[in-house]
């Protein structure tokens, strides 16, 4: 059933949020949009931050004006990669469509602005992992930024070269640099370590990614413990299993140059592998780059968004990695989301179709849908 039999009209506006330089469209993908029949309406300077200028965005079709406000009153769908503020919410267009990475949950007054507002909002964090939804991810693609920009702090930070060196002066061994986590962000930090000539480790609970590790030319460290559990998923530790590990773990640390951790659980607190007494145990020099520090880090002795000293380890908690390679991971971001929109966009105008899987897992507030007879 069409809910709007004229085109749609697709809004962008420039993220506020501090230190946020991506946007969620760019030309390629607005040019796409208005091929698909749809309008574009785009703040000013909604790209800038990603290199993207007004005028680019003019060419490929987008009407570019001087407020949000104009934005937030004419968008049938609002793209954005921070979620708007909640006054912002509140001057959209009732029953609108909001996509982006929203946490409507995380702040009551933002929930409370969408359900006020009869908004349709798609937290892409809620999209299911499945195979028809990999080029909608935007967790996997804004990761991978992540997880490379983490290595090369890590190179900055480092009072050593990364490669085996032969000068005159002698011969320079590698840095041996352990990543923490093989997830999307963590098999990236391993390839760019690797490139950058490094001994490199990939440590995860999984024991199924060690196929995933060594074939990126890393080694799986293998601590003795296996939380291989049912689906593809770890299995909790039992107290003796952890205790066992994290003892392993600390001995394993002495002789790490580089630590790089990127070990999350989606909706909740990052887990603490790497305690103070490990940190204190590791050798002066050593650089700890914390990639889960958004959501209270790996290392027990990360502060977000701090950079800090504890006893000669220098532990980095940077926040928002993906947004410091702000080209590169717009583009990956814009595509993303106009994947997943043109699931709703049928000749320029909205169709929202709740058997579509991808839709009715990832729309909040959900919906009750009926289930075929």
């Amino acid at each position: 059933m069409a809910e709007d039999t004229e085109s749609a009209t697709i809004g962008v506006l420039r993220e506020r949020a501090e230190g946020e330089r991506r946007v969620a469209m760019t030309p390629e993908t607005c040019r796409k949009f208005v091929a698909a029949g749809a309008r574009v309406l785009l703040e000013h300077g909604a790209g800038v931050g990603a290199a993207f200028t007004d005028e680019a965005y003019a060419e490929a079709g987008a009407k570019v004006v001087d407020d949000a406000s104009s934005v937030l009153a004419a968008a049938d769908v609002l793209l954005c990669v921070q979620p708007p503020p909640a006054d912002a919410l509140r001057t959209m267009r009732p029953g609108a469509t909001l996509v982006g990475l929203l946490a409507p949950q995380a702040d009551e007054a933002r929930g409370e602005a969408i359900r006020a507002r009869g908004l349709l909002a798609f937290p892409l964090e809620r999209l299911p992992r499945t195979t028809r939804a990999q080029a909608m991810d935007v967790l996997s693609s804004q990761a991978g930024m992540a997880g490379y920009k983490a290595v090369l702090i890590a190179a900055q930070l480092a009072p050593r070269f990364f490669p085996m060196l032969t000068t005159a002066a002698g011969t320079i061994r590698p840095s041996k640099v352990l990543v923490v986590g093989a997830g999307v962000a963590g098999l990236q930090a391993i390839a760019t370590a690797k490139r950058l000539g490094a001994q490199v480790e990939g440590f995860d609970v999984r024991p199924e990614t060690r196929e995933q590790i060594e074939s990126l030319g890393g080694r799986f460290l293998d601590l003795g413990v296996s939380a291989a559990g049912e689906g593809g998923y770890a299995r909790a530790l039992s107290e003796e299993e952890r205790a066992e590990q994290q003892r392993r773990l600390g001995e394993h640390l002495r002789g790490v140059d580089v630590v790089v951790c990127t070990a999350a659980v989606p909706g909740r607190p990052a887990p603490k592998i790497i305690s103070a007494a490990m940190v204190s145990g590791m050798k002066p020099g050593s650089v700890i780059v914390d990639l889960a520090a958004e959501t209270g880090g790996n290392c027990e002795s990360t502060r977000p968004g701090e950079t800090i000293a504890v006893g000669g380890v220098t532990i980095d908690g940077p926040l928002n990695l993906a947004s410091r390679g702000a080209v590169h991971a717009s583009e990956m971001y814009a595509r993303n989301l106009y994947n997943f929109t043109r699931l709703f966009l049928e000749d320029g105008a909205i169709v929202h179709d709740w058997n579509d899987e991808l839709l009715a897992r990832t729309v909040w507030p959900e919906r009750e849908v009926a289930q075929p007879a």
